[in-house]
């Protein structure tokens, strides 16, 4: 079986949150291209290079980056629906759309003009790209770090080593978090440059979300332009935090693709199954896990199109985009669960398709912000609306 369930109305089941037209090309592509090559993504553990840049070519990579940069100039709920399209054949190939549309953010936000024209119109030639923030001794907490940069010259010069690298594999651009005398800052930094090298470590390989190991980035002496700092020296805690608010949105839609996609396999399953002279669906059990199930998915839907449109107004981007992903993740492993047992034997045999949407969806729990780090996040908005503590609730 196919990530992508035969014969199910998926139009009847899911509808459009953006034009009918767009959403039907995307489902169209995750099926015809995508969903053919999930359960080999993800058992060989590779990136997806080919798709990746054939998404580059159908300006599904670049949705909302400016037309005049070669983007299609599209809404935050057009990139919501390519991830959530797209992650219903491959939660892997959602995870690779994610560290680009992360690197586009951070550049379009922070960058420097002269930045942005030098790499954002790369993007919708296929440029791929990792955001590269962990440390070995830091992990997350990225307050202070071991990699450095100083300026010399008119030039910024990187040492250190970042760990556990989502898309590292592959990548040949690099979003780089380092220290510098004012603080922590954000570098622009191309693969080809003389000086860094990736490996993989001991830890690279996940049994879930898996696009590829991931690498660690050596810099060593890594020399750049002076304007390959991104924003300001000493804010790129901050600045990360604003990236990662706008990409949990896209990743709570990564996680709803992969609740869709384990539904609609136990669906067919259930449908076609005959069992003591009935189909299994026709049970009355069965049906109201299948309730239970579509329900919890349609709420986490509403949600994450209620963040996106937080992210088109600019408004509590952190509160909604935290509820989305913290919804919809807990959402996708609930109904991976579910889906597996609705299918029985099949639902936990290797050539079935119910391990690989449970070991996703779960590892989604940890991945891009945990569950625990969402819960934080919401919390700390409320203290402003009860009147205890400073801080913006808008943002």
């Amino acid at each position: 079986m196919t990530a992508i369930a035969p014969s199910i109305d998926t139009s009847a089941l899911w509808s459009a949150y953006v034009d009918q037209a767009y959403v039907d090309r995307l489902r169209a592509y995750a099926r015809e291209v995508v969903a053919p090559e999930g359960e080999r993504i993800d058992r060989e553990d590779i990136y997806p290079v080919e798709i990746m840049k054939d998404l580059a070519r159908n300006g599904f990579s670049t949705v909302v980056l400016e037309r005049e940069l070669g983007g299609a100039g599209l809404t935050y709920a057009h990139a919501v629906a390519v991830c959530e399209e797209l992650a219903v054949a491959s939660a892997a190939v959602g995870i690779s759309l994610i560290t680009i549309f992360q690197a586009q953010t951070m550049i379009r936000s922070f960058g420097a003009e002269s930045l942005k024209r030098r790499y954002l119109p790369a993007f919708a030639e296929g440029l791929l790209s990792s955001y590269a923030l962990t440390e070995a001794s830091h992990g997350s907490d990225i307050r202070s770090l071991d990699t450095k940069a100083k300026p010399q010259g008119g030039e910024w010069i990187l040492r250190g080593e970042k760990h556990f690298i989502t898309s590292g594999s592959a990548a040949e651009f690099f979003i780089i978090l380092a220290e510098t005398e004012n603080g922590v800052s954000v570098f622009a930094v191309p693969r080809d440059v003389a000086g860094l090298s990736i490996y993989k470590g001991a830890n690279s390989a996940t049994w879930g979300l898996r696009n590829g190991p991931h690498m660690n980035v050596v810099l060593d002496d890594v020399r750049l332009p002076a304007d390959h700092l991104i924003g300001v020296e000493g804010k790129g805690v901050r600045q990360a935090v604003v990236v990662l608010n706008h990409s949990r949105t896209l990743a709570g839609a990564i996680s709803l693709g992969v609740a869709r996609a384990a539904f609609e396999g136990a669906l067919a399953f259930a449908r076609d199954r005959v069992a003591f002279d009935q189909r299994v669906l026709e049970f009355q059990g069965i049906q109201w896990y299948f309730a239970d199930m579509l329900t919890e998915i349609d709420a986490a839907r509403l949600l994450i199109y209620r963040a996106a449109g937080a992210l088109g107004e600019g408004e509590q981007i952190a509160r909604w985009g935290s509820e989305a992903k913290y919804k919809a993740c807990a959402v996708a492993t609930e109904v991976a669960a579910r889906s597996a047992q609705i299918c029985g034997a099949y639902g936990i045999m290797e050539s079935g398709p119910f391990g690989r949407f449970l070991r996703d969806a779960k590892a989604y729990e940890v991945a891009g912000g945990s569950a625990e780090i969402l819960k934080n996040t919401i919390a700390k908005f409320l203290l402003p609306v009860a009147g205890l503590g400073g801080g913006s609730r808008l943002t």
